[in-house]
């Protein structure tokens, strides 16, 4: 049976908290030390990798680990929460006009401070400059990402703009090239475009794996797309993410700026390029193959592979949750994250269906007014 939209928002959104949480704990970390230290692969949830996470460097002060979710959730609900307020597809002054208010402005639960806080307090440097550009800086709202550094930072959060386009990769890609511009730049832009685009098609009736690739590959530009290739390849040979790890490090290195080791970047590091791509959007689809789109293993895989393992679950759960809906995602896994986040994963997919139907019925409207205005002026004479 065709799974509805409501099933593929759960799926999408619950799936992308849940690899976020998986990830957490484990992020920064090479395979080889990740499996040292949990005495072999991760396959569920697992404690912060220092008993001491609230002085140990470089971790402190937050509790990852335990079923909490990081920024990854924290931003993506907040851009649902936007949707909410809009009712319509968003741009970039919207993350000026709500994005960045609820940012600075309404205190709530975060879950690696077990505390209640602005979430400014706990968002990376990355989503920090759109609050210092946008709020005090009065930058164009369309041009607020240029000079930030070139990461995953908006591509992690754009799901909810796949699922708004749900069905219309070109579109999501579109939208969300549109917000992310005032929060990024080159191929941290492009990525989060891809992203969404990913989201919405892994939305399509009869959607797999190879479909959502594809799509990502007719929408992607430049280093980015060139590294989804790259990544792809490698991983169609593979059956089980364990024999992938390397290859896929192996097969987007060419394209990544940071380097080798994680934690020591190179100088060269998240600047603009368009020969080069964020490591995390590849390395997702690239486990989305692996797993033949399959839940739990793209999203083990992705923690697995450690380095910015958070986003890359988020992604990879995020797709493979729509490709799927949410039954897919262990249901003992979710039940664990909402608990230890203090978070309802259910009530932004619900809200964001619902704000994704209202959107697709001004889409029609507005489609038939451009119709009927078209036909009007087309008449041959």
């Amino acid at each position: 049976m065709t799974l509805t939209l409501e099933e593929r928002a759960a799926g999408a959104l619950v799936g992308a908290a849940v690899g976020d949480a998986l990830g957490g704990p484990v992020e920064g970390w090479t395979p080889e030390q990740i499996g040292e230290r949990h005495g072999g692969r991760v396959r569920g949830i697992v404690g912060p990798f220092h008993e001491d996470w609230r002085t140990a460097r470089p971790i402190a002060p937050y509790h990852k680990g335990d079923g909490h979710v990081t920024d990854d959730t924290l931003m993506t609900h907040a851009l649902v929460r936007v949707y909410e307020k809009v009712r319509d597809h968003l741009d970039a002054y919207a993350v000026a006009d709500h994005l960045v208010p609820d940012l600075i402005s309404v205190p709530r639960w975060i879950p690696e401070l077990e505390a209640e806080a602005l979430p400014l307090q706990r968002i990376f440097l990355a989503e920090k400059w759109i609050v210092a550009r946008l709020h005090y800086g009065h930058v164009d709202p369309r041009e607020a990402g240029t000079g930030n550094i070139v990461n995953c930072g908006a591509a992690m959060y754009m799901a909810p703009v796949g699922l708004v386009n749900a069905g219309n990769p070109a579109g999501a890609y579109a939208e969300a090239l549109d917000v992310a511009g005032a929060h990024q730049s080159s191929y941290g832009r492009e990525a989060a475009g891809v992203f969404a685009a990913a989201v919405a098609a892994a939305c399509r009736p009869g959607a797999t794996a190879e479909s959502v690739v594809d799509t990502a590959l007719e929408l992607a530009k430049d280093g980015t797309r060139a590294a989804i290739e790259a990544v792809c390849e490698e991983a169609v040979r593979h059956r089980d993410f364990e024999s992938a790890l390397a290859p896929l490090r192996a097969a987007v290195a060419p394209f990544d700026t940071v380097g080798p080791d994680y934690r020591n970047p190179s100088l060269a590091a998240r600047r603009p390029s368009r020969l080069h791509a964020i490591e995390e959007l590849p390395v997702a689809l690239g486990m989305l193959l692996v797993a033949r789109g399959g839940y739990e293993q793209a999203v083990l895989g992705a923690v697995n592979y450690g380095r910015d393992c958070d986003s890359i679950a988020t992604m990879a759960g995020a797709v493979a949750g729509a490709l799927g809906g949410e039954s897919v995602v262990p249901a003992a896994w979710s039940k664990q994250v909402a608990e230890a986040s203090r978070l309802d994963l259910h009530a932004p997919a619900a809200a964001l269906s619902a704000v994704a139907r209202e959107v697709f019925e001004r889409d029609l409207r507005r489609r038939r007014t451009h119709e009927s205005a078209f036909a009007a002026i087309a008449v041959a004479r």
